[in-house]
């Protein structure tokens, strides 16, 4: 770095959001573009560590003081094409991941880290509109076919890479439009999806098949795919959510938050929506059951529809807002991160148990009972969850949006058919090669790992990509 202690002459540069007021009144991206210059001070922050610990961090393994070097000298192009070296989507995770390499910058020890997510989306937002990000066909065919079930973040990075590598390339997609939980499970002021539909571009200009609106498995026998492609991949995600067993469960008005969620991204797609079938928080008071990041999508969405009030009940205590004695750099900060949405409105209480949801005549929820607990250490080492006496109370809701996250892949149905093995978390069992139980049929992202991170499941579509390419190269 031309200025070694740029780190003590700028501060660290966090992303610029519209006022509250302004952004609730549409459902577009939220963060403001940062000036060059900028970014050139936020570039210079970092140190380039002998080792570099936001590398090791990051499941892609990007090389990140590379760019960040980059983009300190003004050597734009090269930036974007360092961000793009081991990601095929850095605009994906620059808008949608919470920046493992972050919570493991060396200047985390002491200073606030590199704006490193920054850098990222700057650098490819700035490749988009100079023309530097073009389609990369194959030089040669090897006449392979892979069939990719599953069009989200994983699914997406294996097309790309197999394409790349020579292979003819089908993804197939159950929803009317590819992407997956890009497409339907993130709200558009977090993710507006022509940044989706302008990679889909890329992928198709480069060979990749779509075919949309079907639903492997159903409309397509398992068998009937395996023996028309030589490879396939399974990437559809873990699309099983986790489910309330409380008394009143049954009631109108609860739902879970991918119901939710994707109606209203229909809705900005220009979509119509059965009145039968619409869900909408307008003028009613929301309760969202759970703390994580769908639920804030939840929280966002319910406050843009005109929600009366949105209260959200998180089970695990309020993070601490520095890292506690047990949580050292450079593991994953374990502290208190508003999100946007939650910056916006609404309550957010913690330590809350959900005991009974309560109806009207009509059969549609009208309150919950909730009881507060605490969480003390037990004999083994951990801790253990008791209810606080007295603690119980009630709180009126009109609708309720189950956001406890997934337990795994959907079973039954192409699964089933297919015949491979789960391991002990329930998501498809895989060898070093992503390979299933099942020869010639793989998986990768959430249904192979779990509920994750899109920033692993890229991680492994490209992994399974290389392990579907040494399969086909016998």
């Amino acid at each position: 770095m031309a200025n070694s202690d740029a780190f003590l002459v700028y501060p660290r540069q966090e992303f610029r959001a519209r006022p509250v007021a302004e952004r609730l009144q549409d459902y577009h991206e939220i963060y403001q573009h940062v000036e060059p210059g900028t970014l050139m001070q936020q570039g210079e922050r970092c140190l380039d560590c002998g080792i570099p610990y936001c590398h090791v961090a990051c499941p892609l393994g990007n090389y990140i003081p590379a760019w960040n070097s980059l983009v300190a000298e003004g050597d734009w192009q090269r930036a974007c094409a360092q961000v793009h070296a081991d990601n095929n989507f850095p605009e994906f995770t620059g808008h949608l991941c919470p920046a493992l390499c972050e919570g493991s910058c060396t200047l985390g020890l002491n200073f606030a880290p590199v704006s490193i997510r920054m850098l990222e989306l700057e650098a490819v937002e700035r490749g988009f509109a100079e023309g530097w990000i073009k389609p990369q066909p194959p030089r040669f065919l090897t006449g392979k076919r892979v069939a990719v079930v599953g069009s989200g973040p994983a699914g997406l990075a294996a097309a790309q890479q197999l394409r790349r590598m020579g292979h003819e390339v089908t993804v197939f997609e159950r929803d009317d439009r590819p992407g997956g939980l890009l497409r339907y499970g993130i709200p558009d002021f977090k993710l507006e999806k022509q940044i989706l539909d302008r990679r889909l571009a890329q992928l198709e200009a480069e060979g990749v098949l779509f075919r949309t609106g079907v639903h492997v498995g159903v409309d397509l026998e398992a068998e009937q795919l395996c023996c028309n492609f030589d490879a396939v991949l399974l990437a559809g995600g873990a699309q099983q959510p986790r489910d309330l067993a409380v008394e009143g469960r049954e009631l109108k008005g609860v739902h879970f938050a991918m119901e939710f969620l994707s109606q209203q991204n229909r809705r900005g797609a220009g979509d119509s929506i059965e009145p039968a079938y619409e869900l909408t928080a307008r003028g009613k008071r929301v309760l969202v059951i759970g703390g994580g990041d769908t639920g804030a999508d939840c929280v966002g969405t319910s406050l843009r529809q005109g929600a009366l009030a949105v209260t959200s009940f998180e089970l695990l205590p309020q993070p601490p807002i520095q890292r506690s004695a047990d949580n050292p750099w450079p593991e994953w900060p374990r502290v208190q991160r508003p999100s946007s949405s939650h910056e916006e409105g609404g309550e957010r209480r913690y330590c809350v148990l959900t005991q009974r949801l309560l109806g009207n005549a009509q059969g549609h929820v009208e309150a919950v009972e909730a009881v507060e607990v605490r969480w003390v250490a037990d004999d083994q080492g951990g801790k253990r969850m008791e209810v606080v006496p007295d603690s119980q109370f009630t709180l009126p809701c009109d609708l309720v949006l189950l956001a406890m996250g997934f337990t795994g892949p959907v079973r039954g149905g192409l699964l089933e058919q297919l015949g491979v093995g789960l391991n002990e978390r329930g998501a498809l069992a895989t060898n070093a090669q992503k390979m299933t139980s099942r020869p010639g049929v793989f998986a990768a992202g959430d249904m192979s790992r779990g509920q994750s991170l899109v920033v692993w499941a890229i991680a492994e579509g490209r992994a399974a990509a290389e392990g579907i390419n040494q399969f086909l190269a016998g």
